[in-house]
């Protein structure tokens, strides 16, 4: 399967202000993709919440940001 694909399927299925968790095989949360229009803001709560309560991680805690690539 064809890579670069697979991500403007992901970016498509996507609103312009959803944010998208990636989960490893192993369950681990990997990263959360941001849409442009919310990048250098805080995650929403309502997602920060689903992050402590089954990753462990509060994305907006400092000493967690993102890598842009």
């Amino acid at each position: 399967m064809n890579h670069n694909r697979v991500e403007l399927e992901f970016k498509e299925s996507l609103e312009n202000t959803d944010y998208g968790l990636i989960v490893g095989c192993n369950g681990d949360l990997k990263g959360i993709w941001v849409p442009e229009e919310m990048e250098g803001q805080d995650i929403p709560n309502s997602v920060v919440k689903l992050c402590v309560e089954k990753f462990g991680i509060d994305p907006n805690q400092e000493g967690h940001y993102s890598v842009l690539q």
